[in-house]
């Protein structure tokens, strides 16, 4: 399985969706890198995450973590992020590891507020969405790496 793994990280490694992606701490069970919204608010930055293969895998999904801090509604404040992509009752032992990132990229760049964990930002987005904005490019401004 972890030859597999190594596959599925070489063709992330050729996304232009993310950057730096590698194993963390040599783990090839644990990837880090960077992704690069398309989007405001997020777009100016770069946000750190972290994908763990279960020892399953491929029968159970990946867990995607945030290290970046995002005001985000479907990101909560540890960084643990709302994907029914990676939940067993939708998860498919063919879906891979790039996939899982595209859905995170595409929902950091569309944010959803179907898809929460913190519902005083997913009220904020529809109600204020100005401030809603401000605040998320602020926490990016703060937070994210620089893009290059």
């Amino acid at each position: 399985m972890a030859r597999q793994i190594a596959k599925e990280l070489e063709e992330v490694r050729c996304w232009e969706g993310a950057r730096d992606v590698r194993p963390l701490d040599g783990n090839v069970r644990r990837w880090t890198g960077l992704l690069l919204p398309n989007n405001p608010p997020y777009n100016t930055g770069a946000f750190r995450f972290e994908l763990t293969f279960s020892p399953h895998h491929p029968l159970e999904p990946p867990r995607a973590t945030l290290r970046t801090p995002i005001h985000h509604p479907s990101v909560d404040l540890q960084g643990r992020v709302c994907q029914p992509l990676t939940t067993n009752a939708h998860w498919k032992p063919t879906t891979r590891a790039i996939q899982v990132l595209q859905d995170l990229l595409l929902q950091l760049d569309s944010p959803d507020p179907q898809r929460v964990l913190r519902p005083d930002v997913a009220r904020e987005l529809q109600e204020r969405p100005e401030e809603f904005r401000r605040r998320a490019e602020e926490d990016t401004r703060l937070h994210a790496e620089p893009r290059t």
